[in-house]
């Protein structure tokens, strides 16, 4: 059996390396890794990293992240839409409230679905977020 030992990167489509670059760097303010390259470029999110991919340079078709496929946790969802809002980020509906969080949908320059989420509720095992 494989021993996986963790999730080292999360490839983002994109195909504009540079627009995606600014979007994550200047517009999210995620932290650039410093031994990115011109065409590996990293950004550290605290607990995995986000590896800008244009996937025609290795073959691949490109398509979007689907619906919700990364949810960053934020301390406050409705100050962070604000200030994403203020820098042009558009928005998919309203900020919701499941009952356990809070979570609003966005997409990225190329369509990656993404979203702001903060877990206010206790976790099944009961220890809070």
């Amino acid at each position: 059996m494989t021993q996986l030992e963790r999730v080292d990167f999360v490839a983002i489509p994109t195909r504009d390396r540079e627009r995606a670059v600014r979007f994550y760097g200047d517009t999210l303010g995620l932290e650039r890794n410093p031994k990115s390259s011109e065409t590996w470029v990293e950004f550290e999110t605290g607990n995995v990293t986000l590896a800008i991919v244009v996937p025609e340079e290795i073959g691949r078709d490109f398509a979007p992240l689907p619906l919700g496929s990364l949810a960053f946790r934020v301390p406050n969802v409705h100050a962070e839409r604000t200030r994403l809002e203020q820098a042009g980020v558009e928005f998919q509906g309203e900020t919701f409230d499941s009952g356990v969080c809070n979570g609003a949908i966005f997409a990225d320059p190329d369509g990656n679905s993404l979203m702001i989420h903060h877990r206010y509720a206790p976790y099944t095992d009961g220890s809070t977020p």
